[in-house]
């Protein structure tokens, strides 16, 4: 019989239709599962499909061929870390475990020190485009031990998405866990590009009392110009969607939102490297304000709004106030990606790792769910400078900034004033204000420190790196003298 090319333990959707995607490839694929219902689920594609499924672990082992390739689709934490367990006794010298779940990437690089070890490698891969994109092409982020990267390459560039120039979503990424790391932050910049895009929806119903049908075009709209991407065309898809009886069924959908961890992983992160990743953190907090339902009903009886949500506006006005609305999302989508990168930028300073930036943006083009236009631009932005410290500074992002700010301003003072909750929207804008003032009211918080804490500091009119300390209670004369 022949030997297989690559394994995938856990069938079920994300691992079925990797496997499958292999297969459709002409890869040679043995799947293996510890849970009978998925297998028999499998088992009826399988067959159809040149898939053989192996009785244990030992058999799927002996069905490779050298150097192995075993591909772990299993829930991430501790599962992952049993199955590793399990297998390398089974395995031998230069074999591979990849890792495509969902994996935190401290986890990941814990685990190829651990394999390596062990005479293995591993690979730790962010995989993005959820079950039809495991079918059909996703965006490949693996990292880890680079002399795996070879031995992977061909399977994963032949199943990866392809971007409109025809090359493959998938690049090798970095060493230890930085694939994951890179899935990470895609997740994390994923929970801005939709919590901007509810925010959006949301001041168009609550403020205007445009109907899911009006919006659904809009959407349209938007997706032919510099919104172009699968988030904002599947947006306009779900409004479009109505109940037997014509309601749309966006609006019978309970409004408390669910999170797996990456979006929360993604601020922790950014909180241990000191990156101030504002808009990321409250679209984070918001799926988890939105998630206190009862708590918001109770709350929304005892405060009432002193003014009505909705206007009396003419369509000419609506026109104008929904295009500034498409200008605030793009404004604020671009801050979004820049913290995104800055996270990134840290991480690599942080961990030693190399990353190409414009290289990420090209992976992220196709199969992904953060896929859009956009994208092309970041490319453009590190190719015409590989050492960019932030997109900000760039000159088409900031000619972006300086033409769609007004509009972003007037949509953000109309939705507080309204009483409209926009916290990624404005978190967007008031990081672009900070970013950009040469001065900070964070000289009077150093000295609020060093008042109750002696944790002293610098002086404008002395050189950086030189710190000061004062007797603030004990001497408030104007020439005390400093220590």
């Amino acid at each position: 019989m022949d030997t297989a090319s690559i394994a995938i333990i856990g069938l079920s959707v994300m691992g079925s239709n990797l496997a499958r995607n292999l297969a459709g490839k002409g890869i040679r694929v043995i799947g293996f599962d510890y849970w009978p219902e998925q297998v028999d689920r499998f088992r009826e594609t399988a067959g159809r499909e040149g898939i053989r499924l192996a009785e244990s672990l030992a058999g799927l082992v002996e069905a490779l061929q050298p150097p192995r390739k075993v591909m772990l689709m299993i829930k991430a934490g501790e599962p992952v870390d049993e199955m590793i367990r399990q297998l390398v006794p089974l395995l031998s010298r230069g074999d591979v475990i990849i890792d495509g779940g969902n994996s935190n990437f401290s986890d990941t690089t814990r685990r190829m020190r651990e394999v390596e070890a062990q005479g293995l490698l591993y690979i730790g891969t962010g995989i993005s485009g959820g079950e039809e994109g495991a079918l059909r092409g996703p965006s490949i982020m693996p990292g880890g031990s680079r002399e795996a990267w070879p031995l992977v390459r061909p399977l994963f560039e032949a199943i990866a998405a392809k971007a409109p120039d025809g090359l493959p979503c998938c690049r090798w990424i970095g060493e230890e866990g930085a694939g994951h790391f890179v899935k990470m932050v895609h997740n994390g910049i994923e929970y801005g590009d939709m919590q901007l895009i509810c925010e959006a929806y949301h001041i168009m119903h609550e403020l205007y009392g445009m109907t899911a049908s009006e919006m659904a075009e809009v959407f349209t709209t938007w997706n032919q110009g510099d919104l172009n991407s699968y988030l904002i065309e599947i947006t306009a898809d779900i409004l479009r969607h109505h109940e037997t009886d014509g309601t749309p069924l966006v609006n019978r959908i309970l409004d408390a939102a669910g999170q797996k961890g990456t979006g929360t992983w993604t601020v922790q992160t950014a909180l241990s490297l000191g990156v101030p990743l504002t808009l990321i953190g409250e679209a984070v907090f918001a799926r988890s304000l939105s998630a206190m339902k009862e708590e918001r009903v109770e709350a929304a009886k005892i405060y009432t709004l002193r003014s009505s949500r909705t206007g009396t506006i003419n369509k000419n006005q609506r026109e104008d106030a929904v295009a500034e609305i498409g200008k605030a999302l793009f404004a604020a989508k671009i801050v979004s990606y820049a913290q995104g990168y800055m996270l990134m930028r840290e991480a690599a300073t942080s961990y030693e790792w190399n990353f190409d930036y414009g290289g990420i943006a090209q992976i992220w083009r196709g199969g992904c769910i953060i896929r859009s236009n956009f994208l092309d631009r970041i490319y453009e932005a590190f190719t015409r400078r590989p050492d960019l410290p932030n997109l900000l500074i760039d000159k088409y992002f900031k000619d972006k900034i300086q033409a769609l700010e007004q509009a972003w301003r007037q949509v953000t003072s109309r939705a507080v004033l309204h009483g409209i909750p926009i916290p990624a929207l404005s978190a967007a804008l008031s990081f672009l204000d900070g970013y950009r003032s040469a001065r900070l009211p964070a000289n009077l918080l150093q000295a609020q420190r060093d008042y109750f804490g002696a944790h002293t500091y610098e002086r404008t009119d002395r050189a950086r790196g030189e710190f000061f300390h004062t007797e603030w209670k004990q001497d408030c004369d104007p020439k005390a003298k400093h220590k």
